[in-house]
Protein backbone atom coordinates (compact mmCIF):
# COMPACT_ATOMS: atom_id res chain seq x y z
CA UNK A 1 0.00 0.00 0.00
CA UNK A 2 1.40 3.40 -1.04
CA UNK A 3 -0.40 5.95 1.10
CA UNK A 4 1.10 8.92 -0.74
CA UNK A 5 -0.27 7.68 -4.05
CA UNK A 6 -3.60 6.76 -2.47
CA UNK A 7 -4.16 10.24 -1.04
CA UNK A 8 -2.90 11.89 -4.24
CA UNK A 9 -5.52 10.04 -6.28
CA UNK A 10 -8.17 10.78 -3.67
CA UNK A 11 -7.19 14.45 -3.79
CA UNK A 12 -7.51 14.41 -7.56
CA UNK A 13 -11.03 12.99 -7.36
CA UNK A 14 -11.89 15.62 -4.75
CA UNK A 15 -10.60 18.38 -7.04
CA UNK A 16 -12.79 17.11 -9.88
CA UNK A 17 -15.79 17.01 -7.54
CA UNK A 18 -15.17 20.60 -6.40
CA UNK A 19 -14.98 21.80 -10.00
CA UNK A 20 -18.34 20.15 -10.67
CA UNK A 21 -19.90 21.26 -7.37
CA UNK A 22 -22.89 23.12 -8.82
CA UNK A 23 -23.95 20.36 -11.28
CA UNK A 24 -23.43 17.80 -8.51
CA UNK A 25 -25.62 19.73 -6.08
CA UNK A 26 -28.37 20.15 -8.68
CA UNK A 27 -28.18 16.47 -9.59
CA UNK A 28 -28.29 15.29 -5.97
CA UNK A 29 -30.85 17.77 -4.65
CA UNK A 30 -33.38 18.08 -7.46
CA UNK A 31 -35.06 14.68 -7.12
CA UNK A 32 -35.19 14.63 -3.27
CA UNK A 33 -36.58 18.16 -3.12
CA UNK A 34 -39.23 17.41 -5.75
CA UNK A 35 -40.27 14.26 -3.90
CA UNK A 36 -40.42 15.97 -0.51
CA UNK A 37 -42.34 18.93 -1.93
CA UNK A 38 -44.95 16.80 -3.73
CA UNK A 39 -45.41 14.05 -1.13
CA UNK A 40 -44.56 15.94 2.04
CA UNK A 41 -45.91 19.42 1.29
CA UNK A 42 -48.54 19.34 -1.46
CA UNK A 43 -50.33 16.14 -0.43
CA UNK A 44 -50.20 16.85 3.31
CA UNK A 45 -51.26 20.51 2.95
CA UNK A 46 -54.21 19.50 0.79
CA UNK A 47 -55.33 17.00 3.42
CA UNK A 48 -54.88 14.00 1.15
CA UNK A 49 -52.21 12.64 3.50
CA UNK A 50 -51.61 13.03 7.23
CA UNK A 51 -49.05 15.59 8.37
CA UNK A 52 -47.33 12.82 10.33
CA UNK A 53 -46.26 11.34 7.00
CA UNK A 54 -43.46 13.93 6.88
CA UNK A 55 -41.68 12.06 9.69
CA UNK A 56 -41.74 8.86 7.63
CA UNK A 57 -40.71 10.54 4.38
CA UNK A 58 -37.67 12.60 5.45
CA UNK A 59 -35.42 9.70 6.63
CA UNK A 60 -36.37 7.64 3.59
CA UNK A 61 -35.56 10.47 1.19
CA UNK A 62 -32.19 10.96 2.88
CA UNK A 63 -31.35 7.25 2.60
CA UNK A 64 -32.44 7.25 -1.04
CA UNK A 65 -30.37 10.33 -1.84
CA UNK A 66 -27.20 8.91 -0.28
CA UNK A 67 -27.65 5.59 -2.03
CA UNK A 68 -28.23 7.02 -5.49
CA UNK A 69 -25.50 9.66 -5.26
CA UNK A 70 -22.87 7.13 -4.14
CA UNK A 71 -23.80 4.65 -6.86
CA UNK A 72 -23.77 7.37 -9.51
CA UNK A 73 -20.47 8.87 -8.30
CA UNK A 74 -18.62 5.55 -8.61
CA UNK A 75 -20.43 3.56 -11.32
CA UNK A 76 -20.68 6.15 -14.10
CA UNK A 77 -17.01 7.28 -14.05
CA UNK A 78 -15.88 3.64 -13.97
CA UNK A 79 -18.03 2.75 -16.98
CA UNK A 80 -16.56 5.72 -18.82
CA UNK A 81 -12.96 5.04 -17.79
CA UNK A 82 -13.07 1.36 -18.69
CA UNK A 83 -15.05 1.60 -21.91
CA UNK A 84 -14.84 5.13 -23.35
CA UNK A 85 -11.89 7.30 -22.24
CA UNK A 86 -9.64 4.38 -21.17
CA UNK A 87 -8.41 6.69 -18.40
CA UNK A 88 -8.28 3.73 -16.05
CA UNK A 89 -5.12 2.55 -17.85
CA UNK A 90 -3.22 5.56 -16.48
CA UNK A 91 -4.54 4.86 -12.98
CA UNK A 92 -3.41 1.24 -13.17
CA UNK A 93 0.16 2.39 -13.77
CA UNK A 94 0.26 4.13 -10.39
CA UNK A 95 2.65 2.58 -7.81
CA UNK A 96 -0.15 0.99 -5.85
CA UNK A 97 -1.85 -2.39 -5.74
CA UNK A 98 -4.90 -2.66 -8.01
CA UNK A 99 -7.18 -3.52 -5.10
CA UNK A 100 -6.31 -0.25 -3.39
CA UNK A 101 -7.24 1.65 -6.53
CA UNK A 102 -10.72 0.12 -6.19
CA UNK A 103 -10.79 1.08 -2.50
CA UNK A 104 -9.87 4.67 -3.41
CA UNK A 105 -12.85 4.80 -5.76
CA UNK A 106 -15.08 3.57 -2.93
CA UNK A 107 -13.73 6.13 -0.43
CA UNK A 108 -14.27 8.97 -2.93
CA UNK A 109 -17.82 7.75 -3.54
CA UNK A 110 -18.47 7.52 0.20
CA UNK A 111 -17.45 11.15 0.72
CA UNK A 112 -19.77 12.31 -2.05
CA UNK A 113 -22.63 10.19 -0.69
CA UNK A 114 -22.16 11.61 2.82
CA UNK A 115 -22.10 15.15 1.46
CA UNK A 116 -25.26 14.57 -0.57
CA UNK A 117 -27.13 12.98 2.30
CA UNK A 118 -26.21 15.67 4.84
CA UNK A 119 -27.14 18.46 2.42
CA UNK A 120 -30.56 16.88 1.88
CA UNK A 121 -31.49 17.19 5.58
CA UNK A 122 -31.72 21.01 5.82
CA UNK A 123 -32.95 21.37 2.23
CA UNK A 124 -35.74 18.81 2.63
CA UNK A 125 -36.60 20.11 6.10
CA UNK A 126 -37.12 23.59 4.68
CA UNK A 127 -39.22 22.14 1.87
CA UNK A 128 -41.40 20.12 4.24
CA UNK A 129 -42.00 23.02 6.60
CA UNK A 130 -43.37 22.35 10.09
CA UNK A 131 -44.43 18.92 11.28
CA UNK A 132 -41.11 17.04 11.33
CA UNK A 133 -40.25 15.96 14.87
CA UNK A 134 -36.53 15.20 15.38
CA UNK A 135 -36.51 15.89 19.11
CA UNK A 136 -35.69 12.29 20.14
CA UNK A 137 -33.10 11.43 17.50
CA UNK A 138 -30.10 9.19 18.30
CA UNK A 139 -26.78 10.78 17.20
CA UNK A 140 -24.64 7.62 17.50
CA UNK A 141 -27.05 5.52 15.46
CA UNK A 142 -27.39 8.32 12.93
CA UNK A 143 -23.62 8.49 12.38
CA UNK A 144 -23.37 4.69 12.09
CA UNK A 145 -26.20 4.59 9.54
CA UNK A 146 -24.68 7.39 7.47
CA UNK A 147 -21.32 5.60 7.27
CA UNK A 148 -22.91 2.24 6.46
CA UNK A 149 -25.17 3.73 3.80
CA UNK A 150 -22.30 5.64 2.22
CA UNK A 151 -20.16 2.50 2.10
CA UNK A 152 -22.97 0.46 0.58
CA UNK A 153 -23.71 3.03 -2.12
CA UNK A 154 -20.03 3.42 -3.09
CA UNK A 155 -19.32 -0.33 -2.99
CA UNK A 156 -22.50 -0.97 -4.98
CA UNK A 157 -21.39 1.62 -7.50
CA UNK A 158 -18.01 -0.13 -7.81
CA UNK A 159 -19.69 -3.47 -8.43
CA UNK A 160 -22.11 -2.05 -10.99
CA UNK A 161 -19.45 0.06 -12.68
CA UNK A 162 -17.29 -2.95 -13.50
CA UNK A 163 -20.19 -5.31 -14.24
CA UNK A 164 -22.34 -3.23 -16.60
CA UNK A 165 -21.46 -2.69 -20.26
CA UNK A 166 -21.88 0.62 -22.04
CA UNK A 167 -25.02 -0.68 -23.79
CA UNK A 168 -26.56 -1.84 -20.51
CA UNK A 169 -26.64 1.46 -18.58
CA UNK A 170 -30.34 2.01 -19.25
CA UNK A 171 -31.06 -1.58 -18.28
CA UNK A 172 -29.19 -1.08 -15.00
CA UNK A 173 -31.44 1.80 -14.02
CA UNK A 174 -34.68 0.18 -15.15
CA UNK A 175 -34.01 -3.30 -13.77
CA UNK A 176 -31.94 -2.50 -10.66
CA UNK A 177 -32.16 1.12 -9.52
CA UNK A 178 -35.88 1.71 -10.09
CA UNK A 179 -37.11 -1.45 -8.29
CA UNK A 180 -34.68 -0.70 -5.46
CA UNK A 181 -36.22 2.78 -5.11
CA UNK A 182 -39.84 1.62 -5.24
CA UNK A 183 -39.43 -1.34 -2.87
CA UNK A 184 -36.77 0.16 -0.59
CA UNK A 185 -39.24 1.45 2.03
CA UNK A 186 -38.09 5.03 1.37
CA UNK A 187 -41.66 6.30 1.01
CA UNK A 188 -43.28 4.02 3.56
CA UNK A 189 -42.21 1.93 6.59
CA UNK A 190 -41.56 -1.78 6.23
CA UNK A 191 -44.56 -2.47 8.47
CA UNK A 192 -46.82 -0.96 5.79
CA UNK A 193 -46.32 -4.16 3.79
CA UNK A 194 -48.16 -6.29 6.37
CA UNK A 195 -51.02 -6.70 3.90
CA UNK A 196 -48.60 -8.23 1.39
CA UNK A 197 -46.77 -10.97 3.35
CA UNK A 198 -44.86 -12.42 0.40
CA UNK A 199 -43.68 -8.99 -0.75
CA UNK A 200 -42.82 -7.96 2.80
CA UNK A 201 -40.24 -10.74 3.11
CA UNK A 202 -39.09 -10.54 -0.52
CA UNK A 203 -38.01 -6.89 -0.18
CA UNK A 204 -35.52 -7.88 2.53
CA UNK A 205 -33.02 -8.62 -0.24
CA UNK A 206 -33.05 -4.86 -0.95
CA UNK A 207 -30.33 -3.03 1.03
CA UNK A 208 -32.27 0.24 0.79
CA UNK A 209 -34.89 -1.27 3.11
CA UNK A 210 -32.36 -1.45 5.95
CA UNK A 211 -30.99 1.99 5.12
CA UNK A 212 -34.43 3.62 5.21
CA UNK A 213 -35.58 1.78 8.31
CA UNK A 214 -32.31 2.40 10.11
CA UNK A 215 -32.45 6.10 9.33
CA UNK A 216 -36.01 6.28 10.68
CA UNK A 217 -34.88 4.60 13.88
CA UNK A 218 -32.10 7.17 14.20
CA UNK A 219 -33.99 10.37 13.33
CA UNK A 220 -37.64 9.68 14.19
CA UNK A 221 -37.71 6.68 16.58
CA UNK A 222 -41.37 7.34 17.41
CA UNK A 223 -42.49 6.09 13.96
CA UNK A 224 -42.58 2.36 13.03
CA UNK A 225 -39.12 1.01 12.13
CA UNK A 226 -36.96 -2.12 12.30
CA UNK A 227 -34.81 -2.71 15.40
CA UNK A 228 -31.44 -0.93 15.10
CA UNK A 229 -29.51 -4.17 15.62
CA UNK A 230 -31.26 -5.68 12.60
CA UNK A 231 -30.58 -2.77 10.23
CA UNK A 232 -26.96 -2.27 11.29
CA UNK A 233 -26.14 -6.00 11.18
CA UNK A 234 -27.77 -6.42 7.77
CA UNK A 235 -25.92 -3.45 6.26
CA UNK A 236 -22.61 -4.63 7.70
CA UNK A 237 -23.05 -8.06 6.10
CA UNK A 238 -24.22 -6.58 2.79
CA UNK A 239 -21.28 -4.17 2.70
CA UNK A 240 -18.75 -6.96 3.22
CA UNK A 241 -20.26 -9.03 0.40
CA UNK A 242 -20.75 -6.17 -2.08
CA UNK A 243 -17.31 -4.65 -1.45
CA UNK A 244 -15.62 -8.03 -1.80
CA UNK A 245 -17.44 -8.76 -5.07
CA UNK A 246 -16.71 -5.28 -6.40
CA UNK A 247 -12.97 -5.39 -5.66
CA UNK A 248 -12.67 -8.91 -7.10
CA UNK A 249 -14.51 -7.92 -10.28
CA UNK A 250 -12.43 -4.73 -10.57
CA UNK A 251 -9.17 -6.71 -10.39
CA UNK A 252 -10.34 -9.13 -13.05
CA UNK A 253 -11.45 -6.35 -15.39
CA UNK A 254 -8.24 -4.40 -14.82
CA UNK A 255 -6.15 -7.42 -15.79
CA UNK A 256 -8.25 -8.13 -18.88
Amino acid sequence: MNWKTFFAMLSRDGHVARRNLIPTLVQNLLQPLLLTFVFGRVLTSSGMMSGAYKNILLPGIMALSMTLSGIWAVAMPLISEFQFTKEIEDRLLAPMDTSWLAVEKVVAGMLQALFSGLVVIPAAWLTLGSGVNLSNWHPAQFIAMCLLMALFSAAGGLWMGVSVGQTQIGLMFSMVITPMMMFGCAYYPWSALDSFPALKWAVLINPLVYASEGMRGALVPHVPHMPPIATISALLAINVVVLGLGVRKFNRKAVS
